[in-house]
């Protein structure tokens, strides 16, 4: 479900991933429980499932959003919640999903919740996912540095961040805990640079030397190159056939994230 909504959203390539992954990080190095920590990662992955319903002139729009637009962004923590609600493990995500951009200072949506009623899932996966659309390239713009991000994480303490999971993180992002995170969409995996859009292409980790990828934005077509373990892309100059840009699923980045909720669920 949660890869739906990167199959529309083709900017966001790889977040969903880093976001549990930063959330994971977090959430160990504040010291909870094994399975918290499983609950957690699970959360950030499907924190943004509520962005399938949101049109695509708003979702992909790449210039500053109106007070309208601004207003329909802010209905997908409410309905990703919705759409998980009949399904029997719904409780585990919850609070991730609902309450992402809820924050300490109650000036968050979708209701304006204060420190004392947001859950430590919404805390963490508020913060991480902030992180990341801060240190993140997309074509219009470029992501910011670390020191950067961890600067404004610290600036925002208290008010958009909880105090003491921002102080955690700021520690561990200065630590080089982050690195392997930040720019990726799998262990081992940078985001790839398209020839016209940027760093939004996602290679799979079962995808091998000479296989073709696509630009989900542009529809550029590359291939692979695995040289002594790092990976890069050819360009061919040429675009991909509406069959060939269909989205697929990373079978092997969800059994991984599976294996981590079945922590959460024994």
């Amino acid at each position: 479900m949660a890869s739906l909504v990167e199959a529309r959203d083709p900017y966001t390539g790889g977040h969903l991933w880093r976001v549990s992954q930063f959330s994971k990080t977090l959430a160990a190095a504040a010291g909870l429980p094994l399975r918290d920590i499983a609950r957690i990662t699970v959360g950030g992955f499907l924190h943004d499932l509520g962005k399938i319903a949101i049109p695509d002139a708003v979702l992909r729009k790449t210039d500053r959003l109106t007070d309208d637009e601004y207003a329909i962004i802010r209905t997908h923590p409410e309905v990703g919640y919705r759409l998980l609600t009949d399904h029997p493990l719904a409780f585990l995500v919850k609070e991730a999903v609902l309450s992402h951009h809820e924050r300490p200072d109650g000036k968050g949506y979708p209701h304006q919740l204060s420190q004392d009623q947001l859950s430590i899932d919404a805390r963490i996966v508020g913060l991480t996912d902030a992180f990341d659309a801060m240190t993140s390239t997309r074509p219009y713009r470029q992501g910011m540095p670390l020191e950067k991000a961890l600067k404004i994480i610290e600036e925002c303490s208290g008010t958009q961040f909880d105090a003491e999971l921002a102080k955690v993180f700021v520690e561990i992002g200065r630590n080089g805990e982050l690195d392997h995170i930040i720019g990726h969409s799998d262990l081992g995996i940078p985001m790839q640079d398209c020839p016209a859009c940027g760093p939004i292409i996602v290679v799979k980790r079962d995808q091998k030397e000479g296989d073709c990828v696509y630009c989900r934005n542009c529809s550029y077509r590359t291939y692979i190159i695995r040289d002594h373990g790092v990976i890069s892309l050819a360009d061919t100059e040429e675009h991909g056939t509406p069959e060939e840009l269909q989205p697929d699923i990373d079978i092997l980045l969800i059994q991984e994230l599976i294996k981590e909720a079945a922590k959460a669920i024994k």
